[in-house]
């Protein structure tokens, strides 16, 4: 069979051209530090290391979620411990009232900062969050809460939980209605305080003593409402922590899983980095020489 000197340069051509390609390929893979730098090198790897990136993702994403909660519950925490030390304030002037030394002006005094700690609570149960959204209006974030009245407070928003999704199987919700914090069980914590600034405000001691119990008891019970619903927000960030461990572990699994598909080896790419260049040099040699080969150096 007789070769062309054509064929034999397209042949010669197109095996540099290839040494070439692949040279240049481990140069790139050297360079980027992946393995994979297109579907084509390794479909199966490539499928796998997008879903993993596509969970890593979400993961990510359930991380946010987490972190917005937890701003959010801080926030509720950090009011609802505002609203317990006022409590707490008032079952103590409650109880100074009872003093039957006081008069009418003193009774009076009392009443007026009792009054102040009316719209003290109003304020804290109208509070709203880093967006501006009101924290106890429920869906109704764009409402306050609460609207005073003659006979206590209104409440105006719904009994809707704004909920985060902060992992794969967990929905939290990060606010509580108003009228469960500050109206629960039919105990309005703004009507006793109303009640209780009018009581003493009110000449003479005639029903003070009982008013004054029926004042410290609704007390109690509003005390109580709060302070369940801090336990609930602290159960909640202490689960978000948790979930935070979980996460970031999680994330991490995803990261070597990455790496395992993706990464290069350097010590195997650079070894054969090397025997692509001596290769294509000796290619290269190989048909200059052939190329150079004709009938006349032999006559």
């Amino acid at each position: 069979m007789r070769i062309s000197t054509q064929l034999m340069f397209e042949t010669a051509s197109n095996r540099m051209s290839d040494l070439q390609n692949r040279l240049q390929k481990t140069q790139e893979q050297i360079g980027s530090g992946r393995r994979i730098l297109s579907p084509a090198d390794d479909p199966v790897a490539a499928t796998r290391a997008l879903d993993i990136t596509q969970s890593q993702s979400i993961n990510s994403q359930y991380g946010v979620n987490r972190q917005y909660a937890k701003s959010t519950l801080g926030q509720v925490e950090t009011t609802l411990a505002g609203v317990t030390s006022l409590m707490q304030d008032v079952k103590d002037t409650i109880t100074a009232a009872g003093n039957g030394t006081l008069n009418d002006n003193q009774r009076g005094f009392m009443a007026t900062e009792l009054n102040g700690r009316l719209q003290q609570l109003l304020g804290l149960a109208n509070s709203r969050d880093a967006a501006g959204n009101y924290l106890f209006s429920g869906f109704q974030s764009n409402t306050p809460a609460f609207v005073q009245t003659a006979t206590g407070a209104t409440y105006q928003g719904d009994q809707g939980l704004q909920r985060l999704q902060v992992d794969a199987t967990r929905q939290m919700a990060t606010s509580s209605p108003g009228s469960t914090v500050f109206q629960s069980g039919g105990q309005d914590v703004f009507a006793t305080l109303t009640d209780l600034v009018n009581l003493l405000n009110t000449p003479g001691t005639a029903g003070l003593a009982a008013g004054l119990a029926t004042a410290n008891a609704n007390m109690d019970s509003a005390l109580d409402s709060v302070l369940t619903v801090r336990a609930s927000v602290g159960a909640n960030l202490q689960e978000l922590d948790a979930l935070d461990n979980v996460g970031e572990d999680r994330n991490l699994q995803y990261s070597k899983a990455l790496s395992e598909l993706q990464d290069l080896d350097y010590v195997q790419a650079l070894t054969q980095l090397t025997q692509q260049q001596v290769t294509l040099e000796a290619a290269q040699k190989s048909f200059v020489k052939t190329s150079s080969l004709s009938l006349f150096n032999f006559m």
